[in-house]
């Protein structure tokens, strides 16, 4: 009989998956004993690592107070404010209107996180969490928006057992066709009664949100390769209209809901676009897509679908591929075989407050692509994989498959 030690005994010939649980566990024992707590912080060889540890669990305890810390800036837009000069405290209280004991909480608290710095002659600046903020319109618009997000997760367990009829939810425009059941026609139905306000505002967020993804794109993938892009999803049309600015060469389509590509028609018109981009309009549940193009970009589309969904239109878009052609697919994904990811945690409560989504693996990815028919499926490295992740695969084969029906996709 083999020992770890004397408590936890190892039979011979035990497999490495039963050596390492038995290791796990008596490494539980250790790290949860009083004893080797206090021994811990009061050793200098492991101090450290315990203050560590206690400052990471009191960085996640506090992470909800840290967001509204943020929230708060954003909404008096201190980051701009200090941005354009360093102020001192008396001339932010006349500027926010705060008074100076709630202004001084705020901004020490803002300090803390980074989000703004001491500067010389007890000025305030901005902190280097605070720059990419200044920046970007895309995370100002996504800190108040996640305020909604953040009012579903009041209630965590409430959230996790019941995910419907969320305030995120009733944000989201396209909830009606992938949330509400199909009817006897079997065709999905499309708010269509005040749309375009829902829809544009919703484009508007998506849009500001897109541009990290866009960089990442752009960066990562050989679009001089092809000729005629279709985006499946598009929204107003911001990823094609950098696409068209990037690389003159290519013809542009664009394919989403109706009062989606009529807004996206305009916008169109806007940036010059000319003959150069062709705006479809129609439901990716119901309607075939336009054929000619050699690529498919599919850009945070497929995380907010259930699978069924997801397969419907991943069967689409091959079949209006031709032969070579390829799918390029963008969105935030799970870390492979249960590997952790920093992003996780936001986007598996984020997509359940939003409706049927869900975040998934590329090996999940990869799979619902290869029953489509695809083949050749790839990662492509992209230089900043936090908000999005990227895959590819290739149209080598005729599908032989008929369209998938209502009922097809629920014997799935």
């Amino acid at each position: 009989m083999q020992t770890l030690n004397n408590s936890v005994p190892l039979p011979e010939g035990a497999d490495r998956g039963q050596w390492r649980e038995r290791l796990d566990r008596q490494i539980d024992r250790w790290t949860t004993a009083p004893a080797l707590q206090r021994w811990a912080s009061a050793s200098p060889l492991t101090r450290w690592l315990v203050r560590r540890r206690a400052e990471r669990l009191f960085g996640v305890m506090a992470g909800f107070v840290h967001s509204q810390v943020l929230l708060a800036c954003v909404r008096l837009q201190l980051l701009e404010t200090v941005h354009a000069a360093p102020r001192t405290r008396q001339q932010l209280a006349q500027l926010t209107g705060l008074s100076e004991a709630g202004l001084d909480r705020l901004l020490d608290s803002a300090v803390s996180i980074g989000l703004l710095e001491q500067r010389a002659g007890g000025r305030l600046g901005l902190g280097p969490l605070g720059a990419p903020v200044v920046t970007h319109q895309g995370i100002r618009d996504m800190v108040e928006h996640n305020a909604t997000l953040y009012q579903d997760l009041s209630d965590p367990l409430a959230l996790l057992r019941n995910p419907g009829g969320t305030q995120m939810n009733r944000l989201w425009p396209y909830a009606q066709a992938t949330v509400h059941p199909v009817p006897e026609s079997g065709h999905h139905t499309h708010p269509t009664t005040g749309e375009g306000d829902v829809f544009a505002d919703y484009s508007d967020l998506m849009g500001s949100s897109q541009r990290f993804v866009i960089d990442e794109l752009l960066a990562s993938y050989p679009f001089a390769d092809h000729r005629h892009v279709l985006d499946v999803g598009g929204g107003m049309g911001g990823w094609v209209t950098a696409l068209a600015q990037a690389h003159p060469h290519l013809a542009l389509s664009l394919f989403d809901l109706p009062p989606v590509a009529r807004l996206a028609a305009q916008a169109s018109t806007r940036a010059g676009l000319g003959d150069r981009l062709t705006v479809h309009g129609g439901s990716f549940i119901d309607d075939e897509l336009p054929t000619g193009a050699d690529l498919v970009t599919l850009v945070r589309v497929a995380h907010d679908h259930d699978d069924s969904t997801v397969r419907r239109l991943l069967h689409a878009i091959h079949r209006c591929l031709p032969m070579g052609g390829s799918l390029l697919l963008a969105e935030p994904m799970a870390g492979s075989l249960g590997e952790p990811t920093p992003t996780a945690p936001y986007y598996h409560f984020y997509l359940m407050a939003m409706g049927p989504g869900r975040l998934r693996t590329p090996e999940a990815l990869t799979a619902l692509m290869q029953e489509a028919g695809f083949t050749h499926i790839e990662p492509v490295p992209n230089p900043m994989p936090l908000h999005a992740r990227l895959l590819v695969g290739r149209k080598t084969r005729a599908t032989t498959a008929a369209p998938l029906t209502r009922e097809s996709v629920i014997l799935h």
